[in-house]
Protein backbone atom coordinates (compact mmCIF):
# COMPACT_ATOMS: atom_id res chain seq x y z
CA UNK A 1 0.00 0.00 0.00
CA UNK A 2 3.24 2.35 1.08
CA UNK A 3 4.34 1.74 -2.90
CA UNK A 4 1.20 2.49 -4.12
CA UNK A 5 0.83 6.07 -2.58
CA UNK A 6 4.62 6.41 -3.56
CA UNK A 7 3.97 5.87 -7.22
CA UNK A 8 0.61 7.93 -7.19
CA UNK A 9 2.89 10.68 -5.70
CA UNK A 10 5.55 10.36 -8.08
CA UNK A 11 3.09 10.58 -11.16
CA UNK A 12 1.51 13.86 -9.61
CA UNK A 13 5.06 14.98 -9.22
CA UNK A 14 5.71 14.08 -13.41
CA UNK A 15 2.11 15.58 -14.08
CA UNK A 16 3.21 18.97 -12.30
CA UNK A 17 6.40 19.17 -13.97
CA UNK A 18 4.25 19.11 -17.47
CA UNK A 19 2.47 22.14 -16.22
CA UNK A 20 4.97 24.07 -15.05
CA UNK A 21 7.20 23.32 -18.35
CA UNK A 22 3.71 24.57 -20.65
CA UNK A 23 1.84 27.30 -18.37
CA UNK A 24 4.92 30.19 -18.63
CA UNK A 25 5.03 29.79 -22.20
CA UNK A 26 1.32 29.78 -22.71
CA UNK A 27 0.64 33.13 -20.72
CA UNK A 28 3.98 34.81 -22.25
CA UNK A 29 3.27 33.55 -25.64
CA UNK A 30 2.93 36.33 -27.43
CA UNK A 31 5.76 38.29 -26.08
CA UNK A 32 7.89 34.96 -26.01
CA UNK A 33 6.76 35.07 -29.98
CA UNK A 34 7.80 38.23 -30.60
CA UNK A 35 11.46 38.36 -29.32
CA UNK A 36 12.13 34.96 -31.65
CA UNK A 37 11.03 37.23 -34.67
CA UNK A 38 14.62 39.03 -35.07
CA UNK A 39 18.24 37.15 -33.87
CA UNK A 40 18.92 40.47 -32.17
CA UNK A 41 16.48 39.87 -29.84
CA UNK A 42 17.25 37.06 -28.20
CA UNK A 43 19.01 38.65 -25.21
CA UNK A 44 15.79 39.60 -24.28
CA UNK A 45 13.80 35.92 -25.28
CA UNK A 46 16.75 34.34 -23.51
CA UNK A 47 15.99 36.34 -19.99
CA UNK A 48 12.17 35.55 -20.61
CA UNK A 49 13.27 32.16 -20.81
CA UNK A 50 15.90 32.17 -17.57
CA UNK A 51 13.65 34.06 -15.16
CA UNK A 52 9.90 33.54 -16.25
CA UNK A 53 10.51 30.27 -17.18
CA UNK A 54 13.27 28.08 -16.12
CA UNK A 55 13.00 29.69 -12.77
CA UNK A 56 9.57 29.29 -12.14
CA UNK A 57 9.99 25.24 -12.98
CA UNK A 58 13.08 24.39 -10.54
CA UNK A 59 11.50 25.94 -7.76
CA UNK A 60 7.80 25.42 -8.68
CA UNK A 61 9.25 21.37 -8.59
CA UNK A 62 10.46 22.42 -4.99
CA UNK A 63 14.43 21.71 -6.40
CA UNK A 64 15.93 25.84 -5.95
CA UNK A 65 19.47 25.76 -7.63
CA UNK A 66 22.44 26.14 -5.90
CA UNK A 67 25.40 26.61 -7.59
CA UNK A 68 29.28 27.16 -7.00
CA UNK A 69 31.36 29.38 -9.09
CA UNK A 70 35.35 28.37 -8.95
CA UNK A 71 35.50 31.28 -11.74
CA UNK A 72 32.58 33.74 -12.80
CA UNK A 73 32.10 34.68 -16.03
CA UNK A 74 32.57 37.76 -17.40
CA UNK A 75 29.71 39.98 -18.90
CA UNK A 76 29.80 40.59 -22.93
CA UNK A 77 31.91 37.75 -23.48
CA UNK A 78 31.39 34.06 -25.50
CA UNK A 79 32.20 30.87 -23.74
CA UNK A 80 31.40 27.19 -24.79
CA UNK A 81 29.21 25.92 -21.88
CA UNK A 82 29.40 22.08 -20.96
CA UNK A 83 28.04 19.51 -18.34
CA UNK A 84 26.81 15.70 -18.17
CA UNK A 85 23.55 15.32 -19.40
CA UNK A 86 21.10 13.43 -16.79
CA UNK A 87 17.41 15.00 -17.03
CA UNK A 88 15.06 16.71 -18.49
CA UNK A 89 15.93 19.55 -15.94
CA UNK A 90 19.46 20.03 -17.16
CA UNK A 91 17.84 22.75 -19.82
CA UNK A 92 16.18 24.38 -17.19
CA UNK A 93 19.12 24.19 -14.91
CA UNK A 94 21.96 25.84 -17.44
CA UNK A 95 20.07 28.43 -18.24
CA UNK A 96 19.89 29.32 -14.00
CA UNK A 97 23.57 28.68 -14.28
CA UNK A 98 24.50 31.39 -16.86
CA UNK A 99 23.29 34.69 -16.63
CA UNK A 100 25.18 35.42 -20.30
CA UNK A 101 22.93 34.65 -23.06
CA UNK A 102 23.75 31.48 -24.61
CA UNK A 103 22.66 29.23 -27.83
CA UNK A 104 22.10 25.98 -26.99
CA UNK A 105 22.53 23.14 -29.62
CA UNK A 106 20.91 20.20 -29.34
CA UNK A 107 19.08 17.57 -31.36
CA UNK A 108 16.32 17.94 -33.89
CA UNK A 109 13.89 15.22 -32.26
CA UNK A 110 13.60 17.86 -29.18
CA UNK A 111 11.80 20.30 -31.99
CA UNK A 112 8.79 17.76 -31.89
CA UNK A 113 8.03 18.27 -27.98
CA UNK A 114 4.73 19.87 -27.74
CA UNK A 115 5.20 23.65 -26.86
CA UNK A 116 8.50 23.76 -26.32
CA UNK A 117 9.70 22.24 -28.97
CA UNK A 118 7.99 25.22 -31.27
CA UNK A 119 10.63 27.52 -29.17
CA UNK A 120 13.36 24.93 -29.32
CA UNK A 121 13.28 25.05 -33.24
CA UNK A 122 13.25 28.66 -33.69
CA UNK A 123 15.96 29.93 -31.35
CA UNK A 124 18.01 27.13 -30.61
CA UNK A 125 20.54 25.50 -33.14
CA UNK A 126 19.31 22.18 -34.20
CA UNK A 127 21.57 19.19 -35.32
CA UNK A 128 20.41 15.98 -37.09
CA UNK A 129 23.42 13.68 -35.99
CA UNK A 130 22.97 11.21 -38.61
CA UNK A 131 23.82 14.30 -41.17
CA UNK A 132 27.12 15.06 -41.78
CA UNK A 133 25.76 18.03 -44.16
CA UNK A 134 23.90 19.00 -40.47
CA UNK A 135 26.94 18.40 -38.58
CA UNK A 136 28.33 20.87 -40.54
CA UNK A 137 26.24 23.28 -40.67
CA UNK A 138 26.10 23.68 -37.23
CA UNK A 139 29.51 25.57 -37.23
CA UNK A 140 28.13 28.29 -39.19
CA UNK A 141 25.25 28.84 -37.21
CA UNK A 142 27.45 28.77 -34.12
CA UNK A 143 29.74 31.22 -35.65
CA UNK A 144 26.80 33.60 -36.48
CA UNK A 145 25.79 33.62 -32.84
CA UNK A 146 29.38 33.74 -31.64
CA UNK A 147 29.61 37.20 -33.49
CA UNK A 148 26.36 38.62 -32.36
CA UNK A 149 28.12 37.81 -28.66
CA UNK A 150 26.40 34.68 -27.51
CA UNK A 151 27.91 31.62 -26.11
CA UNK A 152 27.01 28.33 -27.33
CA UNK A 153 26.13 25.11 -24.50
CA UNK A 154 26.49 21.80 -25.53
CA UNK A 155 25.90 18.77 -23.35
CA UNK A 156 28.62 16.02 -24.88
CA UNK A 157 27.34 13.05 -24.07
CA UNK A 158 25.16 13.80 -27.38
CA UNK A 159 22.07 12.50 -25.45
CA UNK A 160 21.13 11.11 -21.79
CA UNK A 161 23.27 8.23 -20.79
CA UNK A 162 21.51 4.96 -19.38
CA UNK A 163 21.07 5.90 -15.50
CA UNK A 164 23.46 3.31 -14.58
CA UNK A 165 26.46 5.20 -16.40
CA UNK A 166 28.23 8.03 -14.28
CA UNK A 167 29.33 10.09 -17.54
CA UNK A 168 28.63 9.10 -20.81
CA UNK A 169 31.84 9.24 -23.47
CA UNK A 170 31.87 13.27 -24.86
CA UNK A 171 31.67 13.91 -28.99
CA UNK A 172 34.56 16.33 -30.27
CA UNK A 173 31.64 18.69 -31.07
CA UNK A 174 31.89 21.11 -28.93
CA UNK A 175 35.21 20.80 -28.40
CA UNK A 176 36.46 21.27 -32.38
CA UNK A 177 34.04 24.01 -31.83
CA UNK A 178 35.35 25.63 -29.66
CA UNK A 179 38.99 25.51 -30.52
CA UNK A 180 38.38 26.68 -33.71
CA UNK A 181 36.00 29.97 -32.54
CA UNK A 182 39.49 30.22 -29.95
CA UNK A 183 36.14 30.70 -27.17
CA UNK A 184 36.98 29.17 -23.43
CA UNK A 185 35.51 25.94 -22.24
CA UNK A 186 33.42 26.07 -18.92
CA UNK A 187 33.07 22.05 -17.50
CA UNK A 188 29.85 22.44 -15.45
CA UNK A 189 28.83 19.31 -12.74
CA UNK A 190 25.64 18.51 -12.51
CA UNK A 191 25.21 16.59 -9.14
CA UNK A 192 21.24 15.85 -8.69
CA UNK A 193 19.20 16.67 -11.59
CA UNK A 194 18.75 12.45 -12.31
CA UNK A 195 18.04 12.08 -8.37
CA UNK A 196 15.28 14.44 -8.75
CA UNK A 197 13.76 14.36 -12.32
CA UNK A 198 14.97 11.18 -14.11
CA UNK A 199 13.65 9.47 -17.10
CA UNK A 200 12.76 6.35 -14.79
CA UNK A 201 9.07 7.28 -14.69
CA UNK A 202 8.04 6.30 -10.83
CA UNK A 203 11.08 8.10 -9.71
CA UNK A 204 12.49 11.32 -8.22
CA UNK A 205 11.45 14.32 -6.06
CA UNK A 206 11.64 17.89 -4.54
CA UNK A 207 15.50 18.81 -3.03
CA UNK A 208 18.10 20.92 -4.13
CA UNK A 209 19.57 20.97 -7.64
CA UNK A 210 23.56 21.66 -6.99
CA UNK A 211 26.51 22.24 -10.02
CA UNK A 212 29.61 23.54 -9.88
CA UNK A 213 31.26 25.59 -12.66
CA UNK A 214 34.67 24.84 -12.68
CA UNK A 215 37.80 26.69 -13.87
CA UNK A 216 37.57 27.65 -17.76
CA UNK A 217 39.67 25.72 -20.13
CA UNK A 218 41.64 27.97 -22.83
CA UNK A 219 41.42 27.48 -25.97
CA UNK A 220 43.59 29.93 -27.87
CA UNK A 221 46.53 27.98 -28.46
CA UNK A 222 45.19 25.06 -29.60
CA UNK A 223 44.70 23.57 -32.98
CA UNK A 224 42.14 20.93 -34.10
CA UNK A 225 44.52 18.11 -33.41
CA UNK A 226 43.87 18.83 -29.35
CA UNK A 227 40.48 18.25 -29.32
CA UNK A 228 40.41 15.00 -28.01
CA UNK A 229 42.88 15.58 -25.19
CA UNK A 230 40.75 18.85 -24.29
CA UNK A 231 37.65 16.08 -24.30
CA UNK A 232 39.01 14.16 -22.42
CA UNK A 233 40.78 16.69 -19.95
CA UNK A 234 37.25 17.75 -19.48
CA UNK A 235 35.49 14.92 -18.77
CA UNK A 236 37.85 13.72 -16.49
CA UNK A 237 37.27 17.16 -13.99
CA UNK A 238 33.46 15.93 -14.34
CA UNK A 239 33.98 12.56 -13.67
CA UNK A 240 36.33 13.48 -10.76
CA UNK A 241 34.10 16.18 -9.18
CA UNK A 242 31.34 13.42 -9.37
CA UNK A 243 33.11 11.01 -7.49
CA UNK A 244 34.16 12.56 -4.76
Amino acid sequence: MLRFFKNIGHVLYRIWFYVLVSLPIFIFFPILLITTLSEKWYPQFFWLARNLWAAPILYGMGCPPKIIYEQKLEKGKSYMLVANHTSMLDIMFMLMVSKNPFVFVGKKELAKIPVFGFFFKRVCIMVDRESTKSRTGVYRRAQRRLNQGLSICIFPEGGVPDEAVLVGEFKDGAFKMAIAHQIPVIPITFYDCKKRFSFTFLSGGPGKLRAKVHEFFETEILAEEDKATLREEIRGVIVKELQK
